[in-house]
């Protein structure tokens, strides 16, 4: 064999090698977020645990502000240039998406296996017949307190109501700490920290909720009005100008130390975990009385689905059969604690706050926000509506029964309850 033939032979292997490099080159999947915050967890914890098992897949992790991800995603969509995969906020707004054909069916997808019903039923269409996407984590509602104010004045976690208004009481008339850090100017804040984080211990979790879609109890009914005069009496505890206090107004009040209370969601936890400088605790939504059942609001909050138009609907479905792993359950709630996971394999909890709230699945009846399912599909929309009217409540603008006659007003305006 000639040189120039040795030659030719090696021009020849080494074009085919780069034609076969290029046919097996990395796919690479994006994925549109709502969640801006744990951009860092993504590309250093959980996408590279993901490539290092499937190297011939490559992931981006592509998140917009919470605020603008529904416009966003739902324009992208229309205009075929979303992601490859669909971050799914709770209940209505995804079963919408899937509805339109945006999100596919997962029931055969493996590791689907590793959630229960009610794990999935924020991504599960109204018949139960069809899953279209991995539950990732859920939230849970409490107070979270400075265990240092705590201390300083002598108190305890309250048990009962009447225990929380006394503390509120101490706190504030010892007058160098705010007692809750709450603001009403973002609406959603009065709603989701306040209405909904103790309405269930006076509707009764899912009873009610359930009743409330079925038509046999009204928002005006006793169990929907009462949380509305507790939160009334929030007014005298959230310190000077709560009215013009943002979200973010409050997370920094608490955060540096000038709160003794932050009505919460289980999502503040690795916030305040590096801004706090102080010891921390939790404690549930006080019951009305010693003894009584206590109620949670242990909320799915966030799953992932395929969008229907991807190119790479293989890799994609690679990478949520991951999703749908307990290695994935254990990356994601202890990267993140307070999105606690959905899947039926349990995972320990290596932060002590966490692992207080996710307690009180042990002794605490669980239930999700009452607005997102059903309820809020048509206009005026209840979940909207009942940020305004929380707010309103605290400001005083509506009574607590003016608030629930016109919530239910426009709820009956469009929603007729199944027969």
């Amino acid at each position: 064999m000639t040189r120039s033939t040795i030659r030719g032979l090696l021009l020849a292997t080494s074009v085919l090698a780069m034609a076969g490099a290029a046919q097996a080159e990395d796919v690479t999947l994006t994925v549109e977020s709502w969640r801006n915050d744990d951009l860092s967890i993504w590309q250093e914890k959980i996408i590279p645990a993901f490539e290092a098992k499937n190297p011939g897949i490559k992931v981006v992790f592509s998140p917009s502000a919470p605020t603008e991800y529904n416009a966003a995603l739902n324009a992208k969509l229309d205009a075929g240039s979303a992601g490859d995969l669909i971050t799914c906020r709770p209940f209505d707004a995804s079963l919408e998406l899937y509805n339109k054909g945006h999100l596919t069916s997962l029931n055969d997808l493996p590791g689907m296996e590793n959630f229960s019903d009610v794990a999935r039923s924020a991504w599960t269409t109204d018949d139960g017949a069809t899953t279209f996407c991995v539950p990732m984590a859920s939230v849970i509602h409490g107070f979270i307190y400075n265990k240092d104010i705590f201390d300083e004045l002598g108190l305890a976690p309250p048990a009962t109501e009447d225990e929380f208004f006394a503390l509120l009481d101490k706190i504030k008339a010892d007058g160098n700490y705010i007692p809750m850090a709450m603001g009403t100017k973002d609406l959603w804040e009065a709603a989701t920290m306040g209405y909904q984080n103790i309405g269930p211990t006076y509707w009764k979790g899912e009873e009610g909720r359930k009743a409330l879609i079925a038509g046999t109890q009204k928002l005006t009914d006793e169990g929907w009005v009462e949380p509305f005069r507790v939160l009334a009496k929030w007014k005298d505890y959230l310190g000077d100008g709560f009215e013009a206090q943002t979200y973010p107004d409050s997370q920094n009040l608490f955060s540096l130390g000038r709160a003794a209370i932050f009505p919460a969601g289980s999502w503040e936890i690795g916030l305040f975990n590096t801004q706090a400088q102080f010891n921390m605790g939790a404690f549930p939504p006080p019951v009305k009385t010693a003894g009584d059942t206590c109620y949670i609001s242990d909320h799915n909050d966030i799953g992932i689905g395929l969008n229907a138009k991807s190119a790479n609907a293989d890799a994609a479905k690679t990478f949520l059969s991951f999703v749908a792993s307990p290695e994935f359950a254990d990356i994601y709630a202890n990267s993140l604690p307070g999105f606690f996971s959905l899947n039926s394999t349990a995972v320990k909890m290596e932060d002590p706050l966490a692992q207080e709230f996710v307690s009180w699945r042990e002794k605490c009846q669980p239930t999700i926000r009452s607005t997102y399912q059903i309820l809020s599909r048509g206009t005026p929309n209840l979940e909207n509506e009942t940020w305004t009217e929380s707010a309103n409540v605290i400001n005083g603008i509506d009574t607590p029964e003016e608030a629930a006659k016109k919530l239910q007003d426009g709820l009956d305006s469009w929603y007729k309850p199944a027969e």
